[in-house]
């Protein structure tokens, strides 16, 4: 499933991308939370795919379910004051 997504140094420096392009998946969420159907989504990056957005949907929502629990800026001041 998350062979569609890759991350390489040269493409937006390192930022998760759709595989083979450089939209980031960051941008397909923000296109969703600004009520974007995927219809439009594809209109506006015709090189994607319905599944392609689907699964990047799918994983988003194991992330968020996997994250429900996690307070990650707690987390991360942890981490950083250990540094």
């Amino acid at each position: 499933m998350v062979d569609i997504i890759e991350c390489n140094p040269e493409i937006l420096g390192g930022k998760p991308v759709v595989k083979g392009t450089r939209i980031p998946i960051t941008l397909i969420f923000e296109l969703i939370s600004l009520n974007y159907s995927i219809d439009d989504i594809i209109e506006e990056y015709p090189t994607l795919t319905r599944e392609q957005i689907l699964t990047i949907i799918k994983i988003g929502k194991e992330f968020q379910e996997n994250l429900q629990n996690i307070n990650l800026e707690q987390y991360l001041k942890k981490e950083l004051a250990q540094s």
